[in-house]
């Protein structure tokens, strides 16, 4: 039961039940229903999707060893590892030329081709287990509107799979300035080291209204219950909240003791009332 829906890509590429950070339900992240779901995430605080070997195959030969005693990194390992970095800055270039929420078959194709050097160069594999998806992402591209990066709304479309689009359209064509949303971003925290593998996410969409009189960001809170394969993980939608509201700052001390004493909506437990099992969405990278 993997939502199946957009990308948070790059560097990674949340499509629900695609490669390269599969998080968002119809965007990119092929990040996840689920991306990086999301489709195109570039990740602000970690290393790309991809990394170069950090350790290379080596011999007892002293040729193995440059002068200052490092080892010397094969030339075919170099030149793999410089086409996944060229093909990542391509993809990120056409990716800062295509507004988000519009589908654009140019960063698709750059997509795969990412994805294609990758799996032959054998970087960037195993993403759930080997830590690679810790760190903060933010959506760079997708295909479906930014606030469908958010787990929540993956979960969403899951309890409601007969009026979830129909709901989200009423949402998505409030036009500017009424409605302005983005950026988007998740915290991804994975003990790739327990088993199963546990952590948390956190996704975060600012949301402004009104010409931007009033804003805040949306905060849904998810626990990572497993690794779903090697490149995908299993989420449960806890809470979701407004934090960091505008109006609320303006009321000086007021407003800081209303935001911190009010709990946040129990999203998931939600969710399972209208219908089971539909709080527990994938992320697939």
């Amino acid at each position: 039961g993997c939502c199946t829906a957009s990308h948070w890509t790059l560097e990674v590429r949340l499509r629900f039940g695609c490669p390269l950070m599969r998080l968002l339900p119809p965007l990119l992240l092929r990040l996840l229903p689920c991306l990086l779901a999301a489709e195109a995430f570039s990740p602000s605080r970690v290393g790309g999707g991809f990394r170069p070997l950090q350790t290379p195959l080596y011999s007892a030969a002293p040729s193995d060893t440059s002068d200052d005693g490092t080892l010397d990194i094969p030339p075919s390992v170099r030149s793999a590892s410089e086409r996944v970095e060229d093909c990542k800055a391509s993809l990120k270039l056409a990716c800062d030329g295509t507004d988000i929420g519009t589908a654009s078959s140019d960063v698709e194709d750059r997509i795969r081709a990412l994805e294609r050097l990758g799996e032959d160069a054998g970087f960037g594999q195993a993403s759930a287990l080997s830590g690679l998806m810790s760190g903060e992402w933010e959506l760079i591209y997708s295909s479906d509107d930014v606030t469908r990066s958010s787990p929540f709304f993956w979960a969403f479309r899951r309890a409601y799979p007969e009026s979830s689009d129909q709901i989200f359209g009423i949402t998505d064509f409030i036009p500017a300035p009424i409605k302005e949303v983005g950026p988007a971003t998740q915290t991804i925290e994975v003990d790739s080291a327990s088993r199963p593998v546990t952590g948390t996410l956190v996704s975060r969409v600012r949301v402004a209204t009104l010409g931007g009189a009033a804003t805040s960001i949306m905060t849904t809170r998810c626990t990572i219950l497993a690794a779903d394969g090697l490149d995908g993980l299993r989420l449960r939608v806890d809470t979701t909240k407004p934090e960091e509201s505008t109006v609320l700052k303006k009321l000086g001390p007021l407003g800081e003791a209303i935001s911190s004493n009010s709990p946040p909506f129990p999203s998931g437990d939600a969710l399972e009332r209208a219908a089971p099992g539909s709080s527990e969405v994938g992320l697939r990278t």
